[in-house]
């Protein structure tokens, strides 16, 4: 049975950095999961930081939008540990997935696709680290689709945390643990 540790945290927290570090201290047998679109020259630059910041440390890198539970299961099963990263992306590509179908990605929607996660992460035998934003602490977006966004994050994050063995937040680069094995 795997353990899932949840990682949290605003834009630039340090929660990337955090999550491969504590992946690290648990394996050396590890998949890093991107969940990451290329959609400009200026996210390919951050893509390519992320990758940068893994040369050397004993990564094995697969790139995978939308069907992380699958990947889980199929592809990362040889590793002890994986670190998906993130799913504030993962929430991001299946709405425009949707879109691009013509159909809708709403709450009963996001609560079956992390459902699924969650039932891939119980199958896994090792520690699945899941990296994602905290997007609900700030302004309330001015626009219908991006109040979606935000909500459907939340409910991921939420449904996340409520089954994972820990819960950090990382704030100004200084981990704070929500929730631990001891505290539930």
């Amino acid at each position: 049975m795997a353990k899932c540790i949840l990682v949290t945290g605003g834009a630039r927290s340090g929660k990337s950095s955090y999550a491969l570090e504590r992946a690290e201290s648990i394996s050396d047998s590890r998949c890093f999961v991107a969940t990451c679109p290329v959609i400009d020259p200026e996210m390919d630059s951050r893509i390519q930081a992320h990758k940068d910041e893994r040369v050397g440390r004993g990564w094995n890198s697969v790139e995978e939008e939308t069907a992380i539970e699958e990947l889980l299961i199929n592809s990362c099963g040889k590793h002890d540990v994986v670190l998906i990263d993130c799913l504030t992306l993962w929430v991001n590509n299946l709405m425009y997935e949707a879109e691009k179908m013509h159909t809708t990605f709403d709450e009963k929607e996001m609560r079956e696709r992390t459902q699924r996660l969650l039932e891939s992460i119980e199958k896994y035998d090792g520690t699945v680290v899941c990296v994602t934003n905290e997007v609900g602490m700030g302004i309330v977006p001015d626009n219908a689709l991006a109040r979606k966004y935000r909500d459907l994050v939340g409910s991921c994050n939420r449904y996340l945390a409520k089954k994972a063995d820990e819960v950090i937040l990382v704030s100004c680069g200084i981990p704070l643990s929500l929730k631990s094995l001891s505290n539930q």
